[in-house]
């Protein structure tokens, strides 16, 4: 046979205790006994009992009802079965405390409000204000009823200007919270409607329990249409005021939210428009006045422009008269330049009959004798061109043209035309 460990029996117990559909949603009556509550998390523990047996419980942090916990007191309790593993416990954890003697149905609005609440339907952050102009309102209501008469008369009333358009529905009975779902969502799919109005007139719980069904709270959440609820009196409160966007007192004042008052707009317009054109006339007196001042600022700061254009013209005379005299001044330096250019020239030098005599190949400038030796080939430039030389025997060079001269002096070897090197 099997051998299970404490913590697998204690999984299977806790699972099939909180799997039991009877077990997961109680109502409990009984005496609250060994009542404790910790400041530090805010949770209450207690036992629920009888003159025959008892329950350990538990209401956590918010739950609802929690004032009523007095030792020794009588309530009635809802929520639902869990087992505490590490302790090895059944435990009663409890959502919902009323008072003992509550009426069913009562307890059973107090627990599906618990329940949508925890859900989120009735988280104010996802209400959706109203439009404030509406085009089209649609209302859903008995059309046999006085609600809409009352509705359209205080509507007409105050905006003529909107439309509306009624899905008819029961509002009491057995078959009234199927046919208002299926009038919110006939208003959804047709699309014209801004806002939905619920409305019905007083009643007792019984009669208003249609509101407090969850098929219509959750029709009313699903909605992309904003919704009004105004069902019953003032004094009424239904799960429908909780989900819908908005809660009217009564149908009346339903009328009076949805649509803005026709002649409290009109004086409203009236008074914004002697505002604004109070305040165009002060911005036109105060820029004039401005233009005036900027107009003054500018005449007094503006420019002699005659005493400038005159200015000017003496600029351009003395600035023409200094730029001619330095053009000549450059123009007598140059020409100064050009002439010592022209004396240094080497080419002027061998226009007067001299010449230079280069080695070969490298060309080398020959200034002394000593510089060549018998055989060498050599260079001469003249001013109308350059011809070979052949340095000679003894003292004499000879060019291929038959010239020689003997050289006396060791004096650069720059001699004049057709002379001979000695």
């Amino acid at each position: 046979m099997p051998v299970y460990t404490v913590s697998q029996v204690t999984r299977y117990l806790k699972e099939s205790l909180e799997q039991d559909s009877l077990l997961a949603d109680l109502w409990i009556t009984g005496e609250i006994s060994n009542l404790k509550t910790y400041a530090s998390s805010g949770h209450t523990y207690f036992t629920l009992k009888d003159s025959q047996s008892q329950l350990r419980s538990v209401m956590f942090k918010g739950g609802k009802g929690a004032d009523l916990l007095l030792e020794g007191s009588l309530v009635a309790a809802h929520g639902r079965i869990s087992f505490y593993e590490a302790r090895g416990s059944v435990d009663f954890l409890t959502d919902l405390v009323m008072p003992e003697g509550t009426g069913p149905l009562f307890l059973e609005l107090e627990r599906l409000k618990v329940r949508l609440e925890a859900e989120g339907l009735f988280e104010p952050s996802r209400k959706r204000p109203l439009p404030r102009f509406p085009r089209v309102i649609g209302l859903v209501t008995s059309p046999s009823g006085a609600v809409l008469h009352d509705v359209c008369n205080v509507v007409g009333r105050r905006y003529p200007l909107v439309e509306i358009v009624l899905a008819p529905s029961q509002v009491q009975g057995d078959n009234a919270a199927p046919e208002i779902v299926s009038a919110v969502q006939a208003l959804n799919e047709d699309g014209r409607a801004d806002v939905i109005v619920l409305a019905r007139g007083g009643g007792s719980l019984e009669e208003l329990w249609p509101f407090n069904e969850e098929i219509v709270a959750r029709a009313i959440y699903a909605s992309r249409i904003p919704v009004v609820s105004a069902v019953g009196h003032e004094r009424d409160w239904t799960i429908a005021d909780y989900v819908a966007d908005m809660r009217a007192p009564t149908p009346s004042a339903a009328g009076e939210l949805v649509v803005p008052d026709g002649a409290a707009l009109m004086q409203e317009i009236n008074t914004w428009e002697e505002s604004i054109l109070r305040a165009i006339s002060y911005h036109l007196v105060t820029q004039r006045q401005k233009v005036d001042g900027l107009a003054r600022q500018l005449r007094a700061y503006a420019p002699d422009i005659d005493t400038l254009r005159r200015r000017v013209d003496d600029l351009a005379k003395a600035a023409s008269v200094a730029l001619s005299n330095r053009l000549s001044l450059r123009r007598e330096r140059t020409s100064g330049l050009e002439m010592r250019l022209h004396a240094l020239n080497p080419a002027a030098t061998l226009y007067r009959g001299y010449a230079i005599v280069q080695k070969q190949p490298d060309g080398q400038v020959i200034s002394t004798r000593s510089q060549v030796s018998t055989g060498e080939e050599l260079r001469v430039t003249v001013s109308d061109g350059e011809f070979p030389a052949t340095v000679g025997n003894g003292t004499s060079i000879e060019g291929n043209d038959g010239l020689s001269r003997k050289t006396r002096s060791r004096k650069p070897l720059v001699v004049r035309a057709g002379a001979k090197l000695l």
